[in-house]
């Protein structure tokens, strides 16, 4: 059945703050052959984060090997790892002069490390071109590899991001090849490995979760000692993908950010306009938006 149309509502409408420069920050990454999952995901906040300089790289190519239901990243022929990007992601995040540089990937279930390697030589490259850059990385399960987590907690990221996306109940529909306790061990895991590493997570609303499912995911979020929260409202890219049940209010997103302040997430950013990497320096500095 055809989901029934919702109009959206005012506060999901994005300012643009300086359009210059977008032409700017394209000409950058298409110069480098590089993608972003800023244009890969169909972010809303793709022009705005473009104004500000800013985008989130997306390695490992622009395909990816699992289908969740909520995910704009197109499926298709897997190629093999570019052994480059990781220097070419260096390149144009000096070249922007970030402060705080985001880098992601499609995952890669064909892959012996899920790609982990790819995402080792990215953070070491961008460390030796930018120095004082902050570096975080929103990574894949990896299938569970703890060896895979551990190549790149050596690395040495400041944060390492992995979102649980939606509540436990709503896996099976949404994100079928996923597991949601193999999510939450991998967030632990960080922590108990190398505490000084800050741990991100995130998820989405209106997917038909209801209210105690949200405190629920935000104290299991709490339990793996996740440093970083950010909660945002769903927006299904089309008619082919997970039908949108619910536009969540600006006041209801307020509540749960508070909750999740309250039982001593350090840093909340809950908003309907919140993404995974959306204002990630702010965040990151414990600014809650």
């Amino acid at each position: 059945m055809k989901p029934t149309y919702q109009k959206k509502p005012e506060w999901l409408k994005v300012k643009i703050e300086n359009p210059r420069n977008l032409s700017h920050v394209s000409k950058i990454i298409q110069s480098l052959n590089l993608n972003t999952v800023c244009h890969g995901a169909n972010c809303p906040n793709r022009l705005e984060c473009f104004s500000k300089k800013t985008a989130t790289f997306m390695i490992l190519g622009s395909v990816c090997s699992r289908h969740c239901r909520f995910c704009n990243i197109e499926s298709g022929k897997l190629l093999p790892p570019d052994l480059g990007e990781p220097y070419r992601v260096a390149e144009a995040v000096k070249a922007l002069e970030l402060k705080h540089a985001v880098v992601t990937s499609v995952t890669r279930d064909d892959l012996t490390d899920g790609g982990a390697s790819i995402f080792a030589l990215t953070i070491k490259a961008i460390r030796e071109a930018s120095p004082e850059t902050v570096i975080e990385v929103l990574i894949p399960d990896f299938m569970g590899s703890f060896d895979a987590l551990k190549s790149v907690m050596d690395a040495g990221p400041d944060i390492i991001n992995h979102n649980v996306e939606t509540v436990t109940r709503l896996y099976e529909a949404i994100r079928p090849e996923a597991v949601y306790e193999q999510s939450l061990e991998l967030l632990r895991r960080i922590k108990a490995y190398n505490p000084k590493i800050l741990s991100k997570s995130g998820f989405m609303l209106g997917l038909g979760e209801v209210e105690s499912e949200v405190f629920e995911l935000i104290d299991d979020l709490k339990g793996v000692d996740v440093d970083i929260l950010t909660i945002g409202q769903y927006l299904p890219p089309s008619d082919e993908h997970a039908p949108l049940v619910a536009y969540i209010t600006p006041e209801k997103f307020t509540e749960y950010g508070k909750y999740a302040q309250s039982i001593g997430v350090g840093s909340v950013a809950s908003s309907p306009l919140v993404r995974s990497s959306y204002n990630a320096h702010e965040v990151s500095q414990g600014i809650h938006l």
